[in-house]
């Protein structure tokens, strides 16, 4: 496992990869790894031969500067975990690398960013298809490994790649939990004792919501999971929209065409803690 820090020193590796035939896959990260991260890298392990992870918290993504400057930075132990694992190259770069100058694109995404995380985190998914465009320019993948956990945030990295015409597969892995439901995030090192007892309830009740799906209206089960998790002081849902899956319009009643989801967040302290669950209803 190699660690690089520029652009050239990388992809005057990658190109050296790319004489031999081999396939390249490649996992963007924030850092702060988890098992999570580690499942995305043994997925890209089993479909490439060269994987690539990139370290690098972009600053363009996030609307709280409070947020940036709290997110965790723990390299040391993310090589740590990244040497158990098929990882060839990780990517460290400095933001003056990624960003040498001011990045003033602007995408656009239609009703994938201006729903759930869009209307709540203003510029978040702008940030995202700035930092995600430059880093499959540099690593210029062949297939590249996404969590379901940020379900649309991989809608969006979808959509992204038909608008720039990028031959790269986007490969969606499941959510990893924790032994009590709660899906890993880099955030839940943030968690406050008493905070991290009570957040499981999150998946708990996405779990109970699908059930209640098939004899509720869409609604009614809405209602239920903002009453059942903000029963609890410590969680206050920020929002749970039940959505079709491809275009993320929250869906009127369960008879709609198409898989449905049901996506939420929820403010548990100072940390903001996000989750989704496929509601399987099938109505005639």
């Amino acid at each position: 496992m190699k660690l690089y820090t520029t652009i050239s020193e990388l992809q005057e590796a990658l190109n050296k990869e790319r004489e031999k035939g081999f396939k390249i896959g490649f996992v963007p990260t924030m850092g702060a790894l988890h098992k999570g991260h580690l499942s995305l890298v043994q997925h890209a392990g089993e479909m490439a031969d060269i994987v690539v992870v990139s370290i690098f918290v972009n600053p363009t993504q996030f609307n709280d500067t409070v947020d940036l400057a709290n997110y965790p930075r723990t390299l040391a132990d993310d090589l740590e975990k990244l040497s158990t694992q098929h990882c060839d190259y990780v990517f460290f770069p400095s933001v003056e690398e990624i960003y040498p100058v001011t990045d003033t694109r602007r995408f656009e995404f239609g009703n994938l960013e201006t729903v759930m995380e869009g209307k709540f985190r203003p510029g978040h998914f702008n940030g995202v298809a700035q930092v995600v465009s430059k880093l499959f320019d540099i690593v210029q993948p062949d297939k590249a490994f996404f969590g379901l956990k940020d379900f649309q945030q991989l809608a969006i990295i979808k959509n992204l790649v038909i608008q720039l015409k990028l031959d790269i597969e986007i490969v969606p892995c499941e959510i990893v939990r924790e032994s009590d439901g709660l899906a890993m995030s880099s955030r839940n090192k943030l968690l406050l004792p008493e905070y991290r007892a009570c957040v499981p309830v999150i998946y708990q009740t996405l779990m109970k919501a699908r059930e209640l799906a098939f004899v509720k209206s869409v609604a009614e089960v809405k209602d239920f999971v903002f009453d059942a998790i903000n029963a609890i002081a410590l969680l206050k849902v920020e929002y749970f929209e039940i959505v079709d899956d491809r275009t993320l319009i929250p869906v009127p009643d369960w008879s709609d065409i198409g898989i449905k989801v049901g996506c939420i967040a929820v403010q548990a302290g100072k940390v903001r803690l996000i989750d989704n669950l496929i509601f399987n209803v099938n109505v005639n």
